[in-house]
């Protein structure tokens, strides 16, 4: 997204690793920075040195590597795969992870906005260009590690991923920080709400129509069809007639990408498959048990439309958490702002799970996007200290490298494109390849 960087004097950065005192730019001073003091269009000093916010690379780093291990291990440890439905595992920090780190890089990106309409047009064009990009990596167009085929029919493409949720987000989340913005003077942790109030009260109306859709729109009967042995379609009914049912058949977020999007343009390897109710292998994937409910093999999207609302709202947490670097100088205001939304958001989430709001990701319900979030901005805070404040880097290069590259580590390792392309030089045939050699898509 570019523009995420600290501003840190040559004096500061000469004297080694700042004090747990001294902010990102090298001042002594209060810990908030009000707006009369330091206006935000005030260009930076004379000699001052501009650096990345290095923790935040490292953070997208280590949340790169986590992707690329519950890929390729969750088929064999059920704790690092996706929950099947409720609950949550490691592998479901991934994705808020992300948008909490699009929210942040978005608040330095338009640290200053000269020009509204010009940024906002901008937004609008690299969300454009990323929601293309994961129509053609997700919607069908490559058929997998061992087939050297390609091409997807649009009539059943898959219109929602992963980089079609972040470039949704994105956009929702550039558009309030560069129009909503208040100009409080910011001189503690309410300045700051107070400042970006009405980014707080979007997020407030989303998470309401989020709860008001998921458990107040009435859910139909429907049917889908499958392809079975010989081109033969198989087709099943799914009983529902009910509101607010949160389970795999009958929630409004599946009904809802069914009624607009359409089921043959949703995900077609849902997460449910691998249910008590859908799977004698549980909770890996595996048969159908002989008893086995109408809906296990139904299309579904973890990443469809109602969901994705919820996923703006994590994006816009995150650019809560960026606000705290532009308006704090001292490390330590700037850790404890982090800290203390951090606990409560988790305290919340699981208050909420406890009296039956569970914490889902297919369905990304509240619960699931306060303690994802909570817990991605402890994870900032601890990796902020260690880098940023105390200077700990050479363990961190990797990570800090895959950060600044993790689009490309994405399109090419987590979307197979480099498999595939190493897939098509064989020996004679196509299966004396070296990924067959290594073992990979064997």
């Amino acid at each position: 997204m570019g523009g995420y960087e600290l501003v840190r004097s040559d004096d500061a950065a000469a004297a080694g690793p700042p004090d747990l005192e001294l902010g990102g730019s090298g001042s002594g001073n209060g810990g908030g920075v009000s707006a009369k003091s330091r206006p935000p269009s005030s260009p930076p000093s004379q000699g001052g040195a501009r650096q990345r916010l290095v923790s935040l690379d490292v953070f997208r780093g280590i949340t790169v590597l986590l992707m690329i291990i519950v890929d390729d291990a969750g088929a064999f440890l059920p704790a690092l795969n996706h929950s099947p439905w409720d609950g949550v595992t490691i592998a479901d920090f991934v994705m808020p992870f992300f948008l909490f780190m699009v929210g942040i890089s978005l608040t330095l990106a338009y640290k200053r906005v000269p020009d509204k309409l010009e940024a906002t047009k901008k937004a609008v064009l690299r969300a454009l260009k990323l929601f293309c990009l994961g129509l053609v990596l997700q919607g069908g167009f490559f058929h997998g590690v061992r087939s050297l085929t390609f091409g997807v029919d649009i009539t059943k493409i898959r219109l929602m991923g992963i980089l079609q949720r972040i470039a949704i987000a994105y956009l929702l989340a550039a558009i309030c920080e560069i129009w909503l913005k208040g100009d409080d003077d910011v001189d503690c942790g309410l300045d700051v709400i107070r400042r970006y109030r009405y980014q707080l009260v979007v997020a407030l109306l989303l998470s309401t129509m989020y709860t008001v859709i998921l458990h107040g729109v009435y859910v139909p009967d429907w049917e889908y069809q499958i392809s079975g042995p010989g081109s033969t379609e198989k087709s099943f009914s799914v009983r529902c007639g009910v509101r607010g049912d949160t389970g795999p058949a009958c929630n409004a977020v599946g009904m809802l990408d069914r009624t607009i999007l359409g089921i043959d343009h949703l995900y077609r390897r849902p997460v449910y498959a691998r249910t008590k109710q859908c799977s004698i292998n549980y909770p890996q994937n595996g048969p159908l048990p002989p008893d086995a409910p109408s809906w296990c093999q139904a299309p579904f999207d973890p990443e469809g439309l109602l969901s994705s609302v919820m996923a703006i709202v994590t994006c816009l947490i995150g650019l809560q958490f960026g606000h705290i670097i532009i308006h704090f100088e001292k490390h330590k205001g700037r850790i404890i702002n982090w800290l203390i939304p951090s606990f409560s958001m988790l305290a919340l989430a699981f208050s909420m799970d406890f009296i039956g709001i569970r914490m889902n990701k297919p369905l990304y319900t509240i619960s699931y996007a306060l303690a994802t979030s909570g817990a991605a901005g402890l994870l900032f805070a601890g990796i902020y200290t260690l880098v940023d404040v105390y200077g700990f880097r050479k363990l961190t290069i990797p990570m800090e490298w895959m950060g600044k590259h993790a689009l490309m580590i994405y399109v090419l390792v987590a979307c197979n494109i480099l498999p595939i392309f190493i897939h098509g030089f064989y020996w004679r045939e196509p299966k004396n390849n070296l990924l067959k050699f290594i073992g990979v898509g064997a």
